[in-house]
């Protein structure tokens, strides 16, 4: 069965340009990778659930931040893994070290028979659309052009 996600990438209008607000997951299969690692705040959608209602709850869940409407829908796209991922971006501010996560469990290391809690993810920063085109998982990197091209012709705005 297709995994389906929904998730919500934030961003801010700043005097240098747009900058979105990613994260990186924590635990230790992703501790010393960064290109093309980073994501927006997104999980699975719960059978039943509306995947907006869902996008708002994975971002809660995963930053420990309220997200504030309107909504803008970005269409859905696919990772490499076969992934479905509904997302929606919307203007927000935030400081970063304050982003707090929610939690998974897993045996660390592999076979060793010792569970370990890592947060789901272990940090959250704010790039530049040039920084996060490298930094983000590159499937989701269309997000970000779409976000991009909705934003296109607003006054004072240099991407």
């Amino acid at each position: 069965m297709q995994q389906v996600s929904a998730g919500l990438l934030m961003y801010r209008k700043t005097q240098t340009g747009l900058e979105v607000f990613l994260v990186h997951p924590g635990g230790p299969v992703w501790a010393k990778k960064d290109f093309g690692a980073w994501s927006i705040p997104k999980g699975l959608i719960d059978p039943g659930e509306d995947k907006l209602v869902a996008a708002r709850r994975e971002f809660n869940e995963e930053t420990s931040l309220v997200p504030a409407e309107p909504f803008i829908y970005l269409g859905d796209i696919r990772q490499k893994s076969g992934k479905r991922v509904y997302a929606w971006a919307f203007e927000g501010d935030c400081d970063p070290s304050q982003v707090k996560s929610n939690t998974f469990t897993c045996e660390w290391p592999p076979k060793s028979g010792q569970i370990k809690t890592f947060p789901e993810i272990d940090k959250g920063e704010f790039f530049s659309l040039t920084d996060a085109r490298r930094k983000i998982n590159p499937k989701q990197a269309e997000l970000l052009d779409r976000l991009e091209k909705h934003l296109e012709g607003i006054p004072g705005l240099r991407n």
